[in-house]
């Protein structure tokens, strides 16, 4: 359904309105191509080499004054007194990021042996998440915390936050290096290579996407297999139909399996007999009632689609060797599982516990299979199903975040492509909200 708000507030008399009003006043997202080029800022002494990593993200050296993404690399920021150069860098610069722009921090984990040190980098959390509620104009900012490893293992999460394709993810913190406490080597295993073609990271790799007929499923099959992924398009029985017209249209193949059987896990690994790189869990329902009226078949039918089912094909999936090292496992999580949502006990719960498997499982899978496992919280997402909300509930599921609008399935898409990129293995258990920033439980 179309944002008529969005498109009033674009106009000259919704401008002059909303601004009297003091209503909210978002600017279209840029998920096509940033206009404008790229400013590299320091704050602190930095050994990270993040030059030769920033020239190959395609973005030129900002020469007018007006550029489209800044990147300060805060990394060396070790005390109160260097979060000075932190304002110092940012201040005059800020106003100046075109509309749609990106600003991303660079920094490290606070250090438990040293309380001045994890001061002023916790600092910078507070900093950003801030930063990103202010800056408006469709702009996004968010720190990447670099954990053990210079600025290669983070190359593709820059190239996908200095990117379009981060349009709705902003406000974020991100961990590159480790994931709970593993060494950087573990990560390694993870396979934290180049692809041969930046605009095909996935030829030649079979991806699955459960829940993919429809909705945001169909989005990512349909990234996946444009960025050359050989695409697993897996729906319930009753979708087989839209299944198998979505595999045709992107050259994949359908896969009818209702995720909850006992058996869901053997199927799929006998279906990809050269295994599995990259495994989605994105199959996902809804049954709200408020916990006074709801009944034991609401609760249970969606703990077992949302999470006993994820649990269950991993655990066999990884058990049987049907995902291949150097594989990525992205599963759905949601805000409502972060921030908690009334009517949705139920699927609050199950979205909170995929949270608990990844954050658990993460370094387990690294170490022992060289596997990542991360997820993908999304807020407000145009889809079907959110247009059926009525419409003061819509609205202000679109108007309550940083970026005052709603996502698109693409935007859910594209993040689980960076996490399933090959050149992503120092990203490991982490959970990423693709949510504009949403207000809730921000």
């Amino acid at each position: 359904m179309a944002d008529r708000y969005l498109s009033f507030t674009g106009t000259a008399p919704g401008r002059f309105l909303t601004r009297r009003l003091g209503l909210p006043q978002p600017a279209p997202l840029r998920r096509d191509a940033l206009d404008g080029g790229l400013l590299h800022l320091t704050a602190g002494k930095s050994d990270l080499g993040l030059a030769p990593v920033l020239a190959r993200t395609g973005l030129a050296a900002d020469e007018n004054g007006r550029p489209a993404a800044v990147v300060l690399d805060a990394t060396g920021v070790r005390d109160v007194d260097a979060l000075a150069e932190v304002h110092a860098a940012l201040h005059p610069v800020v106003r100046s990021v075109t509309t749609g722009g990106r600003v991303v921090v660079l920094g490290t984990p606070p250090e438990a042996a040293d309380h001045h040190q994890a001061a002023a980098q916790q600092a910078l959390e507070g900093f950003t998440r801030s930063l990103g509620k202010e800056i408006g104009r469709g702009r996004t900012v968010n720190l990447v915390r670099v954990t053990g490893a210079d600025a290669v293992a983070a190359e593709s999460t820059l190239r996908f936050l200095l990117s379009p394709a981060s349009a709705f993810v902003s406000g974020q913190v991100i961990e590159v290096g480790t994931a709970a406490g593993e060494a950087t080597d573990a990560a390694a295993d993870g396979g934290i290579t180049a692809p041969d073609d930046w605009e095909l990271p996935l030829a030649g790799r079979t991806a699955l996407v459960t829940g993919a007929a429809r909705g945001i499923g169909a989005a990512v099959a349909e990234t996946l297999a444009g960025q050359g992924a050989q695409v697993v398009v897996l729906d319930v029985p009753q979708a087989e139909d839209e299944a198998r017209r979505a595999a045709e249209r992107l050259g994949g193949t359908a896969l009818a399996l209702d995720i909850t059987a006992a058996d869901a896990g053997e199927r799929i690994a006998a279906a990809v007999p050269g295994g599995l790189d990259v495994l989605v869990h994105n199959a996902g329902i809804t049954r709200d009632r408020r916990l006074v009226n709801m009944d034991a078949d609401r609760w249970s039918s969606v703990l077992d689609v949302n999470l006993a089912g994820v649990l269950r094909t991993t655990d066999a999936l990884l058990a049987a060797g049907a995902v291949n090292r150097g594989g990525r496992i992205v599963a759905t999580a949601s805000i409502a599982g972060l921030a908690g949502n009334a009517g949705q006990t139920n699927y609050g719960a199950s979205k909170a516990g995929v949270v608990g498997l990844v954050r658990s499982l993460a370094p387990r899978a690294l170490a022992g299979h060289g596997v990542t496992v991360n997820a993908v919280a999304p807020g407000f997402i145009e889809t079907r199903m959110t247009a059926a909300v009525p419409l003061l509930i819509r609205e202000a599921g679109r108007r309550m975040s940083s970026l005052a609008q709603g996502g698109l399935p693409v935007d859910v898409a594209r993040t689980i492509a960076w996490l399933a990129h090959p050149a992503s293995g120092a990203v490991n258990g982490q959970v990423v909200r693709v949510c504009g920033q949403s207000l809730l439980g921000a």
